[in-house]
């Protein structure tokens, strides 16, 4: 389980789900951005201790304490954010893996960057349920677009 993104601590005191259990993560998330792995990690581990965790609950805790353990040289998101580097979880560059580029390589297909671009903002207009929008306005647009003189005939058969 990735805490980052699911909010859910499975302690006692902070229910999974419950708005405490989303401060809690979004406070050990803003540490992490700000170069407090180490620490992060720390106080994790003292909580299975001091809480007396067992079970599940005290596997998923160690689990990320783990996880951030073991990748802790990669995290130094304070530095990539200070040089205005992007940053971005492992599920979601396997989303962009996933569905951009598996998608855009399959056989006999050739996009140029603009063209692959224009598809993903169109893809996400869709997924975002304002295609019907979208596609008013960009009817009307194209209906005011001036076109130059000259340009355009009609051609007869």
């Amino acid at each position: 389980m990735c805490w980052r993104s699911s909010g859910k601590w499975p302690t006692s005191s902070n229910p999974e789900g419950s708005p405490q259990a989303e401060t809690f993560v979004r406070e050990r998330a803003l540490r992490i951005l700000s170069g407090q792995v180490s620490q992060v990690i720390k106080g994790l581990r003292q909580m299975v201790t001091k809480r007396r965790l067992r079970g599940d609950k005290a596997r998923t805790v160690l689990g990320i304490t783990n996880y951030h353990y073991a990748n802790r040289e990669r995290m130094r998101y304070d530095v990539y954010l200070k040089n205005g580097w992007p940053i971005a979880s492992g599920s979601v560059e396997g989303a962009c893996k996933n569905l951009i580029k598996d998608r855009f390589e399959r056989s006999g297909m050739r996009w140029t960057p603009d063209m692959a671009e224009a598809m993903l903002r169109l893809r996400a207009v869709c997924l975002s349920g304002d295609l019907e929008a979208y596609w008013t306005h960009h009817v009307q647009q194209d209906q005011h677009q001036p076109y130059p003189k000259g340009l355009w005939r009609v051609v007869r058969k």
